[in-house]
């Protein structure tokens, strides 16, 4: 075991004091021009910045219905291997980074708020914590980088220790006056030009910069050079802990709103240093807004605000100035974000008085996941192996919880002949005979707020955590445990309105119950059918008979010898399986001869793995031919013999091997199956 002089060691071989000094540098006014001069980037605005910062980590392009999609990476949470990674919001993600780039090329989105708008537990709160989250790392990186000033006390001017920083880390291009703005662009327009964005400097400094400009152009008689010989920059790194560059506000009850929480309060205990309240210094610029410069802030629940809090949202957005208290309206730049809940929405809409909020904002919809796939990954995000130890989470379990929920989310299709839980198979991606990807954008364009209303995954996964925890001396979960919790559940649910909407999710339970026992039933099937041996023989002797039949010869038999006529029942026996009526024989028998002939000129080995129709079939006949001889029934009974025990021990190492079961959940499922085959209902 090491001791601590080796930890000790270990980690400072491992220290890069290159970067810390990278991201710690300080230097002059002009040395800071000269990295402007070299890297344009480093004066990017805030919805510049955050733009650059998605696109930073990469796009994937892909097709749906022939209509280009991207997806981008930074949703995937990549850096901390997938933890805030958001599954299946695809539209919205677009819909917000297409914002950001509007606002990162001045098109007018920078004037707005950006609202994020949808059910409880949709993903809004995890969109902001990844983009706050990804701008810290951003500013961290060489091209992320960004600076700002301060300036030296007149009384210690060789003390760096005791340089007055702007508490707004502002843009130290700030210090430019005015007039000399556009010759000052004009001297970087060669390196501008290779840039992403032209260099632009935009607004004044803040208040406090402001006064201490003023005491240092008197102090050097107007000579603004030797001001800026008083002006320290240095590298931030922006930090939501630190409150640098990152703000986040949550509305407290009316009566605790304060409005100085946004923009700042006077530091009493100064102003009898300073003698006024109007000195800056005698000023906390320490509200959110003030905070958030030169990065993000973050309104959870916004249109929870109070009105006083609105009109410095509103000021904020539209000028990008915020009016702290005693002082002018004061320049910032940042990215507004902020998140509502259905209700909060539906209020704002029906109030007159808000419609100035209305207007400034841009609503992007982050609706529930509506594709099963992505919302198993939600769940299987905290619920897996390595999260989860002491207790196996059977087949289906995971799936079975997610199926219900984006069942509850779905809107009934407008076509007779499709059920809810087809069109949940649609949307997955699976085919259904008679329907395009034309036909699945078309269902898709008949609903009005699919995604909107149903079920949230916050309350599955407090479900699953209660399946985990109320059987303690299971060895595993299986989905019948989580479905009990979910359905026991709704009668308290507190986001459930009517009795009507209840026993709707009853019924989509009972909806997932068949299908788990469908799926578990072709499983069980395909376990106890899963001799290659067997299954060589039965499609090679079905093989044979095809041929015959086709070409219209007779079939040798291998144990008299004598050519006899194709074995028609042997082939209708498989064949029904699949339900290939009898007027449809002869057309599939050429289908698969056909089938053959293609491959053998292509010099390919017929498998009958490759093609699934007859895989199927073959599988339903051999599982027939040998359910009897395992007697699987007999699960349910109390005596077993010794023989049939080793069939069935078989049967379940094939699925404990092959589908992910373990001892329990295998036998537990056997027995499930048993029980339904005692019933009767051995079709699958």
């Amino acid at each position: 075991m090491a001791g601590g002089r080796e930890i000790v060691s270990f980690l400072a071989e491992r220290q890069n004091l290159e970067q810390f000094r990278k991201k710690n540098w300080q230097g002059t006014f002009e040395e800071y021009l000269d990295l402007v001069a070299q890297n344009p980037a480093i004066t990017r605005n805030a919805f510049q910045r955050c733009y650059d910062m998605i696109l930073s980590y990469g796009v994937d392009t892909y097709e749906v219905s022939r209509e280009k999609k991207v997806h981008y990476r930074f949703f995937d949470d990549p850096l901390d291997n997938g933890k805030d990674a958001i599954f299946g919001l695809e539209d919205s993600q677009v819909q917000l980074v297409n914002a950001l780039k509007s606002a990162a090329h001045g098109y007018g989105i920078e004037k707005r708020v950006l609202l994020l708008h949808g059910p409880v537990g949709s993903s809004k709160s995890t969109m902001a914590r990844l983009l706050k989250k990804g701008l810290e790392r951003y500013s961290a990186l060489d091209e992320g980088a960004v600076y700002s000033l301060g300036w030296i006390d007149p009384a210690n001017p060789s003390d760096s220790s005791a340089i007055h920083w702007c508490p707004m880390n502002e843009e130290p291009l700030h210090l430019f006056p005015e007039e000399f703005r556009p010759d000052v662009v004009a001297q970087f327009q060669e390196a501008s030009a290779l840039a992403d964005y032209p260099l632009s400097i935009s607004g004044e400094l803040c208040p406090f910069c402001r006064f201490m400009y003023m005491e240092s152009l008197n102090r050097h008689g107007g000579d603004w050079s030797k001001v800026v010989q008083d002006v320290h920059v240095r590298r931030v790194l922006l930090s939501e802990k630190d409150r640098i560059g990152i703000g986040t506000f949550q509305p407290k009850d009316e009566k605790n709103q304060d409005s100085t929480e946004l923009t700042g309060d006077i530091n009493y205990r100064k102003i009898a240093e300073y003698g006024t309240d109007s000195d800056p210094r005698a000023f906390n610029f320490d509200g959110e807004f003030n905070v958030a410069n030169r990065g993000i802030i973050e309104f959870i629940e916004v249109l929870k605000l109070d009105v006083a809090f609105l009109y410095d949202l509103l000021g904020a957005s539209q000028e990008h100035k915020v009016k702290p208290k005693k002082f002018a309206q004061t320049d910032i730049d940042e990215v507004i974000l902020g998140h509502t809940n259905e209700p909060e929405y539906r209020r704002l809409q029906n109030n007159e008085f808000m419609e100035a909020l209305r207007d400034r904002t841009v609503k992007i919809d982050v609706p529930y996941v509506t594709r099963l796939s992505n919302e198993v990954k939600i769940y299987e995000k905290d619920y897996n192996n390595e999260k989860v130890k002491g207790k196996h989470i059977a087949p289906h379990t995971i799936e079975m919880a997610a199926m219900w929920a984006v069942l509850t989310r779905l809107e009934e299709p407008k076509n007779a002949s499709l059920t809810l839980l087809q069109k949940l198979k649609l949307y997955d991606g699976k085919s259904l005979p008679g329907f395009t990807e034309e036909n699945i954008k078309e269902l898709k364009s008949q609903t009005k707020r699919e995604g909107m209303l149903g079920i949230s995954p916050r309350y599955v996964q407090d479900k699953i955590s209660n399946a985990l925890v109320a059987h303690p001396d299971a060895t595993s979960i299986n989905p019948f445990m989580v479905l009990n919790e979910l359905e026991s559940g709704l009668g308290n649910h507190s986001l459930i309105t009517s009795e009507e909407q209840r026993d709707h999710y009853r019924q989509l339970l009972e909806v997932v119950k068949e299908e788990y026992e469908n799926i578990v039933k072709n499983e069980v099937q395909r376990a106890i059918a899963a001799d290659e041996d067997a299954m060589a023989r039965l499609c090679a002797n079905y093989i044979d008979n095809v041929k015959a039949y086709t070409q219209r010869e007779r079939v040798k038999n291998k144990f008299t010898g004598q050519y006899e006529e194709p074995d028609d029942r042997l082939m209708r026996s498989i064949e029904e399986k699949i339900d290939i009526p009898d007027s449809r024989k002869d057309d599939f028998r050429r289908e698969i001869m056909n089938y053959i002939g293609a491959l053998s000129i292509d010099g390919k080995k017929f498998d009958y793995k490759t093609n699934e129709r007859l895989y199927k079939a073959l599988q339903l006949k051999l599982f027939e031919d040998q359910k009897d001889s395992i007697k699987l029934t007999s699960l349910v009974s109390s005596v077993i013999d010794q023989e049939t025990q080793e069939k069935i021990d078989v049967v379940k190492q094939r699925l404990i091997r092959d589908h992910g079961y373990d001892d329990e959940s295998a036998t537990d499922v056997l027995s499930y199956v048993a029980s339904i085959f005692a019933r009767g209902d051995v079709t699958g």
